[in-house]
Formats: structure tokens, C-alpha cells, sequence
């Protein structure tokens, strides 16, 4: 056997394994992981164990420190997804990796052109950063929901606050009544408070967590009026309505860049197809009598 196909064999046959680990959902891990978490402290040599038996400890040595703090951010933009934690990303990236480059030998080893070499080591190296394109992906959609989400939540908060409700309730009737990202970050902002955390860090946790221009503005305007003791009622009824129209700007500057979208897919693909329906029959009609 070629030791080009044996190495092949041997990487595929450790990749595939921690493949579908990172594939499985991660519920039962999780509530793992919650358990031997409450378990620190008490019993020091479950903690060892723990730290031994985490599958994640051995992606965490194959991806660089910068790598780790950026997914891990990434990851918390994302809404940190139940089924991929840190770890489970961490260990599908070299996994990734490494069955792209045993398909890679495997090409190879069959021809070894100049250019099938280049094309399988761009194929390793995206193979190797698809978790974080799509967590990415997945943290861009969900910012985009919350500045979507943002205006409606304000009004909703600003009506709970007029009809007598303080910030904190209204906050929570808003995160109750409402569904997506946003909701439920103001439910997480609320159960920092609840443990202990002071109300301008949950503030700011919120704004860091979400990433949106838009949030993080309200976020301010809230910590200042806390700290200057403005009235929260004329803080959510400036802030929704510059929400507002915001959001209103925004839907005209994507209708405005519709015609601009169009026009390369109509003159690739509609234009030629037109012209062959309308002047094709009058070519063959003029080829077959004059030529």
C-alpha cells in the first residue's frame, strides 16, 4: 500500500470520529457540563476529571489564543447557539481541516500538478475557518433582527413606562411578551441584575453582547440618564422615535439601491435571452434564404 493512501486511511480514521462529535447536538453535553460546573469548588478531583475528559481541551490546543478569543466573541454575538459551544467549534475546525486535507493526498496522490496542489491547500485552509464563517453568518442575521426588532420594543417599553411601570418592569414585560434575539437579551440583562451585577455594567454587557449601532446608542442614553437623573419616559420616547427613523431611512436607502442590484442580472441574464427569442427566428430566416 502506497504510504500516501496509509496516511489517507489513518487521518480519516481519527477525523471522522471527532467529525460527528462536533456534528451531534449538544444538549446532553451541556447539561454535562452545568453539573460538573456546580461540582467546582467542592470536589477538587472532579474538577481534574473534568478538565481530562473534555474533548474540547484538545481543539483548544490545536487553534491559536487569538483564534480562541475571537470565535468566543463571535460566538457571543451569535447568541452562543446551544449546540455549538466554544469547545464543540474549537474541535470541528482542525477536524474540518483534516479531512479536507486527506481528500487533498488523495488527489494527490494520483497527480501532483502545480495547480491541483494550490486548489487543495485554499480548499484545507477554507475548511479550516468554515465554523467561524458560519457563526459569523448566523451573528450578522441576529444583529440585523435586533435593529429590526429595536423601534417596535421602545414603543412597547415607553407605553409600559406611561402607564406607571418602571424601567425595569417595562423591560421585563417587553422581554416577555416579545419573541427573538431581542427579547431575550433584555431577559439576559435582567437576570445579570438579578444575580448581583450592577445595572450600568448589565447595561453595557447588553451592548457588547449585541454589537448593534442602534442598541448601543439607547444604551448610553440610558446610562447617562441614570447617572443624571433624566426621566426614563423622555429618554424611550426620543430614542423610539429616532429608531423610527432610522429604521424608515434604511428602507429607502435599500429601495434606492434596487435598480442598482437589477441591473447586472438583467444584462447578463435577461437581455441575452430576449434578444435570441426576438431576433433568433429572423437570423435563420436570413441565413437559410440569402446564405
Amino acid at each position: 500500500m502506497p504510504l500516501t493512501v496509509l496516511i489517507a486511511v489513518l487521518a480519516v480514521g481519527v477525523a471522522l470520529p471527532l467529525l460527528a462529535w462536533s456534528a451531534v447536538p449538544g444538549d446532553a453535553s451541556g447539561r454535562r457540563d452545568v453539573r460538573n460546573n456546580l461540582l467546582l469548588g467542592l470536589d477538587a478531583e472532579a474538577a481534574s476529571a473534568r478538565i481530562v475528559r473534555d474533548p474540547g481541551s484538545l481543539g483548544s490546543l490545536l487553534v491559536l489564543p487569538a483564534n480562541r478569543s475571537k470565535l468566543d466573541k463571535l460566538l457571543a454575538l451569535a447568541g452562543r447557539p446551544a449546540s455549538w459551544p466554544l469547545s464543540r467549534v474549537l474541535l470541528a475546525k482542525p477536524a474540518l481541516a483534516i479531512v479536507a486535507a486527506v481528500f487533498g493526498l488523495m488527489v494527490l496522490s494520483s497527480t501532483s500538478n502545480g495547480v491541483i496542489v494550490v486548489m487543495v491547500l485554499a480548499v484545507v485552509v477554507t475548511a479550516y475557518f468554515v465554523p467561524d464563517l458560519l457563526i459569523y453568518s448566523r451573528g450578522i442575521e441576529r444583529q440585523a433582527a435586533i435593529a429590526l426588532e429595536l423601534p417596535d420594543t421602545l414603543d412597547q417599553m415607553l407605553i409600559a413606562v406611561e402607564a406607571g411601570l418602571g424601567f425595569e418592569s417595562a423591560m421585563a414585560r417587553a422581554g416577555k411578551n416579545g419573541k427573538g434575539p431581542l427579547a431575550e437579551e433584555l431577559v439576559r440583562t435582567l437576570q445579570d441584575m438579578r444575580v448581583g451585577m450592577a445595572r450600568r455594567d448589565a447595561y453595557k454587557a447588553l451592548a457588547a453582547r449585541t454589537d448593534v449601532p442602534d442598541l448601543r446608542a439607547f444604551v448610553r442614553a440610558v446610562v447617562q440618564a441614570d447617572i443624571y437623573g433624566i426621566s426614563v419616559s423622555t429618554v424611550l420616547r426620543t430614542q423610539a422615535k429616532e429608531m423610527r427613523t432610522k429604521r424608515r431611512q434604511r428602507a429607502e436607502e435599500k429601495a434606492m439601491q434596487i435598480p442598482v442590484k437589477v441591473l447586472f442580472p438583467l444584462m447578463l441574464f435577461i437581455l441575452p435571452v430576449l434578444f435570441i427569442a426576438v431576433l433568433g427566428p429572423t437570423i435563420i430566416s436570413v441565413v437559410t434564404n440569402y446564405l
